[in-house]
């Protein structure tokens, strides 16, 4: 029976007066980190404002603090942070490349999904920005989705990206007088597809190289040291995809290892430091370097800008001569077997 038969057998059995509604459609919902809407200054300081007001990011609370906040930081960091942006900006959307990779990502994933089953609808969201996870929440419930997957595109878990992440569908899920039945998919940071795609992926790019990487780093964006002693499994869980990657690509520790990237603020963060060890890699006279970013499912300024720009200038400045940032997963064919061997994994039960 096809959806438009379903709403009308269904239809016949509702009372005159009925108010319409839509049923019976399984939304997927996957989301990102976020986005800012535009590089200039009142576009950036939204951004920043509503990113690290979030008490799951920054869980600072003092007085000392908030002046900082206010004063300082979103006073002086729109202006530099859009100038980084606007480096990495696709100007050919007017939007981030974070947002183009998303949007196709979720394009592709609702390509995969349609022989599965018709009833499935697949949206995007942003934690922060555009479009929001609410937003997508909605065009879902829209559609006559009464039950919703909520996949957070983060391999590995953290209060700061997965919790949060959450946060903000549950909170959306207040507002909604018929909530849809929800489910989040668990991260998925030693799933043996992720692993493969990862090492796929890897070895594709760096066979592109017209150079042997003497080390490769596995850089993930860091958390504050605090954060990883109230008991967040984040680091354990960076460090077994590094382990589970160097063992798929025969690497030794050496040649792989695990670095930390991202730092804000003036407070200690899990180590070791990703632009420490570039530097101190080429002062102690590696001439070849490559970095992975295994935490991003999609390029974004983090790997684009700070990997790609300002940690391979640090690699050169200091004897460095070839550097290579190596791409994230994105929407290539490895990326989008692991969100669909994700997604398919938690729909069971829901679809055959």
């Amino acid at each position: 029976m096809n959806d438009a038969s379903s709403d009308a057998v269904a239809g016949a059995h509702r009372p005159a007066g009925h108010p319409p509604v839509k049923s019976g459609k399984i939304g997927v919902l996957i989301a990102n980190l976020g986005t800012p809407d535009a590089t200039d200054y009142s576009s950036m300081r939204r951004y920043l404002k509503e990113f690290l007001s979030d008490k799951r990011v920054i869980e600072e609370n003092s007085l000392v603090w908030k002046l900082v906040f206010n004063l300082i930081i979103l006073t002086r960091r729109p202006a530099s942070k859009g100038r980084d942006y606007d480096s990495i900006w696709n100007r050919e959307l007017n939007e981030s490349p974070l947002k183009t990779i998303t949007r196709s990502q979720t394009q592709k994933l609702a390509a995969a999904l349609a022989p599965v089953d018709q009833r499935i609808e697949v949206e995007w969201g942003m934690r922060y920005g555009n479009p929001s996870v609410g937003s997508a929440i909605d065009a879902l419930a829209a559609k006559g989705c009464d039950r919703i997957l909520f996949v957070p595109l983060y391999p590995q878990y953290a209060a700061a990206t997965t919790a949060t992440a959450c946060d903000a569908v549950f909170k959306h899920l207040m507002t909604m007088r018929w909530q849809p039945t929800l489910r989040v998919a668990p991260p998925y940071h030693d799933e043996p597809a992720y692993i493969e795609a990862l090492a796929s992926s890897m070895g594709e790019e760096l066979a592109k190289l017209p150079f042997k990487p003497d080390v490769i780093l596995a850089s993930f964006h860091g958390i504050p040291q605090d954060y990883f002693d109230k008991g967040d499994p984040y680091y354990c869980h960076c460090a077994k995809t590094t382990r589970l990657l160097r063992d798929a690509m025969g690497y030794s520790e050496e040649q792989l290892r695990m670095t930390f990237q991202s730092r804000f603020g003036t407070a200690e963060w899990i180590k070791p430091y990703t632009d420490k060890t570039v530097e101190a890699l080429a002062r102690s006279g590696v001439k070849n370097l490559a970095i992975v970013t295994p935490g991003f499912s999609a390029d974004c300024l983090e790997t684009l800008e700070e990997i790609a720009v300002e940690n391979g200038d640090i690699f050169k400045e200091h004897g460095g001569v070839n550097f290579a940032a190596i791409p994230c997963l994105n929407d290539s064919p490895q990326g989008m077997q692991v969100i669909r061997d994700v997604v398919l994994r938690e729909l069971k039960g829901w679809v055959s």
